[in-house]
């Protein structure tokens, strides 16, 4: 009986044993995805672009990735703004710029030159620089042209919104209307500085913006 007990208790081992070995393995949870970029994008300006006063995912760069890629155009779009930014500043930092290799550069500068009073013919030459710089480099340059209040007189304030298609045309790169149009001046698009535009308000430039940024991938799709 002992004997007949143990040999039915070893062919129960070894039976569930074989079965045990012959299961398939449990494969690992699939790793996540790296989005596949078609190109960099860099947005380079002051505080309009950094996003001052907002978590960055609501600044216009990711905005404007999140929209590109729901449009079709997986380019990543790197926030490059840095809050008090002058033109001078820009140009300072375009080969750090340069490092972060842009296919495309959308630049928005000159708010802080304005509010300063700097000579708008500095402004322009300041400008200039930066997208020969960038061009030199066969980068696509979009500029978004600004225009600051009239406390400077009206001589200033145009000169300076006069600046933006001198240079666009000058140097046969794109430009945008008024980067802040539709978002200036309407108290329920900006924070309380009524300056910086909210997460809604950034909703609106971008889809102002988005289609002058599309015409730039457009002209990097046939370098």
């Amino acid at each position: 009986m002992k004997t007949t007990k143990t040999i039915n208790f070893l062919t129960l081992f070894v039976f569930l044993l074989i079965q045990g070995c012959g299961e398939e393995p449990v494969p690992p949870p699939p790793a996540a995805v790296t989005p596949a970029y078609e190109g960099i994008i860099v947005a380079v300006g002051d505080s309009l672009t950094e996003g001052l006063g907002l978590e960055e995912e609501f600044a216009y760069p990711a905005v404007l990735e999140r929209k590109l890629r729901d449009l079709g155009y997986p380019y990543q779009v790197v926030n490059a703004g840095i809050s008090g930014e002058t033109s001078s500043g820009t140009v300072a930092r375009i080969k750090w710029i340069l490092t972060l290799k842009p296919d495309i550069v959308i630049l928005v500068i000159g708010a802080n030159d304005g509010f300063r009073g700097i000579d708008p013919d500095l402004i322009k030459t300041n400008i200039q620089k930066i997208v020969k710089e960038l061009k030199a480099q066969n980068v696509t340059v979009v500029l978004g042209a600004m225009q600051i209040v009239q406390n400077l007189g009206q001589n200033y304030t145009t000169a300076f919104e006069e600046i933006y298609p001198a240079v666009a045309q000058s140097e046969t790169i794109i430009l945008t209307p008024f980067f802040l149009n539709g978002v200036a001046a309407n108290r329920k698009l900006n924070q309380a500085d009524g300056i910086h535009p909210t997460a809604d308000g950034y909703q609106v430039i971008v889809d102002n913006i988005t289609p002058y940024v599309v015409e730039a991938i457009k002209i990097h799709h046939k370098k």
